[in-house]
């Protein structure tokens, strides 16, 4: 599955995480991440008709049953969606997005999947380079994607994984 990652003493071991399908019950904590480490989150029924439409749905738990991260990824036709990964903000930068990746990309392997498409915004620069150092490469950008401050959008970046 997952390699191993260096990660700081404070955080949890990754190999300790373990991955469950995404449930209704979930949704309050996966919701207090979702609020908290996005400016425009999704809503409690973006995750609901992303449960109901049988997509990919994927948490990431500790030992003590603490919510890390979550993903949600799309399957159509021989392409992988990848429609929102989120991880808890105090383990950023510590190999759990990347762990989480790792997990997408067995996901849509052992689905047959040729590719994994997702948008990520040109701000969110942690995101970007995350997707970069992964392998994920530019194929476009999508004008006003994305809703933004003052009543405005933000473009955002296609990015492309071959499996």
């Amino acid at each position: 599955m997952s390699a191993i990652y260096k990660i700081a003493a404070s955080s949890p071991a990754l190999s300790s995480l373990r991955f469950a399908r995404m449930q209704v019950s979930d949704l309050p904590e996966v919701l207090a991440i979702e609020t908290d480490v996005y400016p425009h989150p999704w809503t409690r029924g973006n995750f609901l008709d992303s449960l109901y439409s049988g997509y990919e749905t994927w948490t990431l738990r500790e030992p003590d049953g603490a919510l890390s991260g979550y993903f949600l990824l799309m399957l159509a036709v021989d392409e992988a969606h990848l429609l929102n990964i989120s991880v808890r903000r105090d383990l950023h930068g510590q190999g759990v997005g990347r762990m989480q990746l790792d997990k997408v990309v067995e996901v849509a392997r052992d689905k047959g999947m040729a590719s994994i498409l997702l948008e990520v915004r040109p701000s969110n620069l942690r995101a970007l380079s995350v997707y970069r150092k992964y392998g994920f490469e530019q194929i476009g950008v999508r004008k006003g994607y994305y809703p933004a401050a003052g009543n405005t959008r933000e473009d955002a970046i296609v990015m492309r994984f071959h499996l």
